[in-house]
């Protein structure tokens, strides 16, 4: 991602020497449709590989962790995220709705399962507070998409109000939907796999699984990436063809590692190379700088009041805010969401602070999440 930048900001100082240069590579970057490319096409198979090889042992053990740090966190981090956000802009004199501030929350505080998984890697983080924030980035797409949905209408029709009552029905036909129909065709994929002894074909069976959610998620209106991953931690979790050396499972594991690190590397570059895109103003940039604290204020405290209440079930310390707070990263979801909203006189803020905090997030928190564990455990006060 890095270089990505690097590449982008050359190519804008080549393109004032160059006449025309900085024109081609627009167009070349503009040809390709990042929101629709992530999310209908590689957001899948990224979801389907990164829950393919999760344990869903540790998962169901720390499941209350996951579903209420994915559900009620995003919600709270959505809301003080746009109240904070609200009161710097009226500070620096900026007339923006509040509704638009709901909307950027929606899209800024799930936290990406494709950055969450290439960072966890090689991450030390506790193998507990691991499978709490990979388990909530494979999960918190679901409420972050409804909430960004339901608030990006209310902001395109500014008459119609924002009702709690149809933002719960599309909660429900979105999540419970998505899941029911992940667990129906990848019990139905698992079932062939075990019946098949050709490795090619088990291998194409999980890519047209894939494709076939995303295509009659499209028609019933649920959730592609839930349903993704439902059925990616179905056919996972059960081995099938034990008796040769090394399972058809272990080897379809090890394709679809490969198609995630190679996709990864894709994503990432094209998140560096839509920077060409952005008008960059200098106030923007700023506020995407202060975006970044109060994000991470708003993360901090989404954390800390569930402990609060709910200490106990969660068996979590206040310890583990900071790790969790830290290593929740954001990345192509949230710029492919803020690419994806209508034309507006606040896009380009949104879109701006929205590539800084992606930026800080993924270079700055990604690289320094081990350093920052350590220093932790050497200082746990």
């Amino acid at each position: 991602m890095v270089l990505a930048i690097v590449a982008a900001f050359i190519t804008v100082v080549a393109g004032s020497a160059v006449s025309g240069f900085t024109k081609f590579i627009l167009e070349l970057t503009n040809s390709i449709d990042f929101s629709k490319t992530l999310l209908d096409v590689m957001l899948g198979f990224l979801l389907f590989a990164s829950a393919l090889h999760f344990d869903v042992n540790k998962l169901r053990e720390n499941l209350r962790g996951v579903l209420l740090i994915s559900t009620i966190g995003v919600i709270l981090s959505t809301i003080i995220f746009a109240g904070l956000f609200y009161g710097l802009l009226h500070l620096c004199s900026m007339d923006i709705p509040f509704i638009y501030c709901l909307v950027f929350g929606a899209l800024i505080s799930p936290t990406d399962a494709v950055a969450v998984a290439a960072l966890l890697t090689k991450s030390k983080m506790p193998e507990r507070l691991k499978t709490i924030i990979s388990g909530e980035s494979l999960f918190n797409d679901g409420i972050g998409i409804v909430l960004f949905v339901s608030f990006s209408e209310v902001a395109s029709i500014p008459e119609k109000n924002f009702s709690v009552t149809e933002a719960a029905k599309l909660f429900g036909q979105e999540v419970f939907g998505g899941l029911l129909l992940g667990g129906i065709l990848g019990l139905a994929a698992y079932r062939m796999m075990r019946l098949i002894q050709d490795f090619q074909t088990i291998v194409m069976i999980s890519v047209t699984l894939v494709l076939s959610i995303a295509a009659i998620a499209g028609i019933f209106h649920v959730s592609a990436p839930l349903a993704v991953v439902a059925a990616g931690l179905l056919i996972g979790s059960h081995s099938f063809n034990q008796h040769e050396s090394i399972s058809h499972s272990e080897n379809l594991e090890r394709i679809w590692s490969l198609a995630d690190e190679l996709l990864n590397t894709v994503l990432f570059v094209l998140i560096g190379l839509q920077l060409v895109s952005i008008a960059v103003r200098p106030d923007y940039l700023l506020i995407g700088v202060a975006a970044i604290v109060i994000l991470l204020a708003a993360r901090a405290l989404s954390i800390v009041l569930p402990i609060a209440f709910l200490r106990r079930t969660l068996s979590l310390q206040y310890s583990s805010v900071a790790i969790l707070t830290w290593g929740g990263l954001r990345g192509g979801i949230s710029v492919a969401l803020a690419l994806s909203l209508p034309d507006s006189p606040y896009k380009p803020l949104i879109l701006t602070a929205g590539f800084v905090i992606v930026v800080f997030s993924i270079v700055v928190q990604g690289l320094t999440l081990n350093k920052f564990i350590n220093m932790l455990v050497k200082n746990p006060g």
